[in-house]
């Protein structure tokens, strides 16, 4: 199991990767290249659950997370010989930490 050092870890690395899919300016033509090919049939489930999956923090911040976990649990071998159950509980404080970075952020622009 994932010590608080490795949830905030984690959870600050998920925050970082979420707003660089989301909101970074780096990826806008990747970005905007899905929103055309979105605009082109835009009643395809298919092209609009991708469109929504990149326009959301929530969204991709769940995902992203994910991934940063499981990379580390692979990588620091903690993967195996642990319930899955459990890292699914560590899935979710992961992300949670991580929207919670973004909520915060959020609020401080909207002060500022």
């Amino acid at each position: 199991m994932i010590d608080l050092a490795e949830l905030a870890l984690l959870a600050a690395a998920g925050y970082r990767g979420t707003q660089l899919l989301v909101h970074d300016t780096i990826l806008d033509p990747v970005r905007d290249r899905l929103h055309t090919w979105h605009e082109k049939r835009p009643t395809s489930t298919a092209r609009t659950a991708v469109v929504t999956l990149i326009s959301c923090v929530y969204c991709m911040g769940w995902w992203v997370s994910g991934a940063l976990l499981a990379t580390y649990l692979l990588l620091t071998g903690q993967f195996h010989g642990e319930p899955v159950l459990l890292h699914g509980v560590e899935w979710l404080a992961v992300a949670g930490a991580a929207v919670l970075l973004n909520r915060i952020d959020d609020t401080l622009a909207r002060v500022a």
